[in-house]
C-alpha cells in the first residue's frame, strides 16, 4: 500500500468517525433539549398527522398551514401581516439560532428596524429543529421566549420535508396544532378557516398617517391592506413621501393630491375588500393618468 493510499484511507476513516460523532452529539443535544418540552401534534385536515414538541405558547390553535422557503429572516416572516391567522412551516431545518432582535428599535424614518409590524402576525409556526440557545449581537430573547410572550403556538421535531411536499401538492390546507401528551382525533374535528374572516380589516391602520422623505420629490398614497414596514422604507428611501390610508379609505376623493397610489398586499380573501375594489375603480376612472401600483391582491378584481 502506497503512502498516498495510506494517507487517503486514514483521512477517510477520520472523516467518517468525525461525522458519526457529530451526528451522535447533535442527536443527544436535540433529545436533551426536548425532554423538558410538552408533546404537540400538528393535524392537517383530511391529511397527515405530525408529532413533535411544543416550544411556544401553551395553547391549541387552528388556521391555514403554509410554508416559506426563506433561509433567514424568521422574525420578518412572523411579523409580516400577510401571514395573519396562518401557521407557518419553515423549510430551513434549523430555526432560532440567531434569536430575536428588539421590536422597539426604529430607523431614521421612525419605522421598525427589524420587524415588519409591531407583533407576531401568524398564529403558529412549525420547524424541523429549533435552537433553544441563540447567538447574535442584535438578539434580546430566544425564539421560544418570543413565541410564549406573544401567545404563538410552536412545534419542533416535525418532518417539514414531508409536510411541505404535501402542501406543495395539495395547496395551503387547514390545520390544527394541539399541545399535550394525549391526542384525541375527535377533538380536532373542527378547523378554523381564516379565509372566512376579513383579515385585512384586522391588520390595516385605523387612521391615516404620514411618513416624510428627506428628499421627497413625490407624494404616494399607500392603501394599507397589510403593508410591511420594509415596503414603506423602500418608498421613503427612494424619495417618495407616503401617506398611509386604511384599506377601505375613499382614496378617489383625494387622489389628485398624490403622484401615485400604492396598494399593498395582505392576508386572507380579497373578496372581503369590496369597498377597496370599488374605490379603486372610481379612482382609475376619474384619474386615468394617475400611476397605480398593486403587487398581487386586487389585479383580478378591478
Amino acid at each position: 500500500m502506497s503512502l498516498f493510499t495510506k494517507a487517503f484511507a486514514a483521512r477517510s476513516a477520520f472523516k467518517s468517525s468525525f461525522l458519526s460523532t457529530s451526528r451522535l452529539s447533535a442527536n443527544a443535544i436535540r433529545q436533551s433539549s426536548t425532554k423538558t418540552l410538552d408533546r404537540a401534534t400538528l393535524t392537517i385536515r383530511d391529511g397527515p398527522v405530525f408529532n413533535g414538541y411544543s416550544f411556544g405558547a401553551d395553547k391549541n390553535i387552528s388556521g391555514e398551514a403554509v410554508f416559506t422557503t426563506s433561509l433567514v429572516g424568521y422574525p420578518e416572516s412572523m411579523t409580516d401581516p400577510s401571514y395573519k391567522g396562518q401557521i407557518i412551516c419553515f423549510t430551513q431545518p434549523l430555526i432560532g439560532n440567531y434569536g430575536v432582535p428588539s421590536g422597539t428599535v426604529r430607523d431614521q424614518y421612525n419605522l421598525l428596524k427589524y420587524f415588519e409590524s409591531p407583533h407576531i402576525q401568524c398564529i403558529g409556526i412549525v420547524v424541523s429543529d429549533v435552537a433553544m440557545e441563540y447567538s447574535h449581537w442584535t438578539a434580546v430573547e430566544s425564539l421560544s421566549q418570543w413565541c410564549k410572550r406573544e401567545g404563538v403556538a410552536a412545534i419542533t421535531g416535525v418532518d417539514t420535508r414531508a409536510l411541505v411536499s404535501y402542501l406543495r401538492e395539495q395547496g395551503s390546507s387547514l390545520a390544527r396544532l394541539t399541545i399535550g401528551e394525549t391526542y384525541d382525533a375527535d377533538e380536532d374535528a373542527a378547523f378554523d378557516d381564516p379565509g372566512a374572516v376579513n383579515l385585512v380589516h384586522k391588520v390595516t391602520t385605523k387612521a391615516p398617517f404620514h411618513i416624510a422623505s428627506p428628499n421627497g420629490k413625490y407624494h404616494v398614497a399607500v392603501l394599507d391592506c397589510g403593508v410591511k414596514e420594509n415596503i414603506l422604507r423602500s418608498l421613503v428611501s427612494r424619495g417618495a413621501s407616503v401617506t398611509v390610508l386604511p384599506y377601505n379609505y375613499p382614496v378617489q376623493k383625494i387622489a389628485k393630491k398624490f403622484d401615485g397610489v400604492f396598494i399593498s398586499n395582505g392576508p386572507g380573501d380579497p373578496t372581503h375588500c369590496a369597498s377597496t375594489v370599488q374605490n379603486l375603480r372610481e379612482t382609475m376612472e376619474n384619474n386615468p393618468d394617475l400611476p397605480i401600483f398593486e403587487p398581487i391582491t386586487f389585479q383580478l378584481w378591478i
